[in-house]
């Protein structure tokens, strides 16, 4: 009798086990795409060990520093989820001068870009919630949930100001909410989603820039507030959209086929810019992308026995043309595993990453 129970147990798991992987498989709708041939390490990419010199600033529990920024007074602020693989739940956490770590802002969401704005407000992209407004008393606003044709940003990711105030921020997904799982189902279906978006405090209008990313990610306006990038983390490469000149409203292919998943981009004073990565190309997932029956396949495995992220340190830093001037590594990903934003103040620059429990703080050359 024990034996027939066990039998019918065993056949209903397989039963299931083979519903749900079906059930996800149907849920993938990719579309075919063939990446540029990853390009040689070599010159101003070549391998090197600089960001072992990176240290750490714990995050005493919290994960997820996906964006970091910096207030008039040099404290530090940053997203955070309660745990390395939950992101259900989320803080703005606080890190002052002296490196005492308090919650500014229960957001309730994991929050990914951070900007201040001339006021000391705090800018974010909190998904399921939008773009939003902290004051300096930690109490939040929502400033835009869906743009002006009634797209919801699920997945708000990055955001920066220009000098005139107006602000830009991209959205990874108007489809999907934020999850580990849809992350990777963007990556996987290669179709564009979201965009680059503009916000205009004074009037509260929202008006779309670029319609359609894939994997709309970091945001940067340049120095002159003449252009503003867009990461696109599936597709390797920056978009710039041209705010003013005879380009003004054009889009372009700002640097392309990169060596890593590009996620975060900041402007440095001088015009140029910083590039971090989630982490280097991945020869598996450049091979599986031009197969949609094996992304079916993959995504159809539960998540912790699907290719997991490598830990990779890698941060570029970008002429105002997108020439590579300079790459600094941790190929050992020890010291710094994955580089999502870079903020540099005071000399240092501050690396942040999704599934980290401290920012990294790495002192510059003179």
């Amino acid at each position: 009798m024990m034996k027939k129970v066990i039998l019918f147990f065993l056949k209903a798991s397989i039963i299931a086990l083979t519903l749900n992987l079906t059930l996800a498989s149907c849920s993938l709708k990719p579309l075919a795409w063939t990446p540029p041939e990853k390009p040689e390490l070599k010159g101003s990419t070549a391998e090197n060990e600089l960001l072992g010199a990176t240290q750490w600033i714990d995050l005493e529990g919290w994960y997820g520093p996906e964006d970091i920024a910096v207030d008039k007074e040099g404290n530090l602020y940053c997203g955070a989820h309660i745990s390395e693989t939950d992101f259900s739940d989320g803080r703005v956490l606080k890190i002052d001068t002296a490196g005492n770590i308090s919650e500014f802002c229960n957001t309730e969401e994991w929050v990914a870009g951070l900007h201040f704005d001339a006021q000391q407000n705090l800018i974010a992209c909190v998904p399921n919630k939008g773009l939003v407004s902290i004051n300096q008393k930690g109490e939040m606003t929502v400033l835009a949930s869906e743009d002006e044709h009634g797209n919801q940003f699920l997945i708000p990711n990055d955001v920066d100001i220009a000098k005139d105030g107006m602000i830009y921020f991209s959205n990874t997904s108007s489809k999907v909410p934020f999850s580990r799982l849809n992350a990777r189902k963007i990556i996987f279906e290669v179709r564009p989603d979201g965009g680059l978006y503009s916000y205009n405090p004074k009037t509260k209008e929202v008006k779309t820039l670029i319609d359609g990313s894939y994997f709309g990610n970091g945001v940067a306006v340049s120095q002159n507030d003449d252009f503003v990038l867009l990461v696109e983390l599936t597709k390797y490469r920056v978009l710039r959209y041209w705010l003013k000149g005879e380009k003004k409203g054009e889009t372009e292919i700002f640097i392309d086929n990169l060596p890593g998943l590009p996620n975060g981009v900041a402007t440095r004073e001088d015009g140029s810019f910083w590039l971090g990565f989630t982490t280097r190309r991945d020869d598996v997932l450049d091979k599986v992308q031009p197969n949609t029956g094996m992304k079916k396949i993959i995504f159809s495995i539960p998540l912790w026995l699907q290719p997991q992220q490598e830990a990779f340190g890698m941060i570029m830093h970008l002429s105002e043309k997108g020439e590579i001037l300079k790459t600094y590594y941790d190929t050992s990903g020890e010291f710094v595993s994955e580089a999502s934003s870079v903020e540099e103040h005071n000399g240092f620059l501050y690396l942040g990453g999704d599934l980290t429990d401290h920012i990294g703080r790495y002192k510059l050359e003179e």
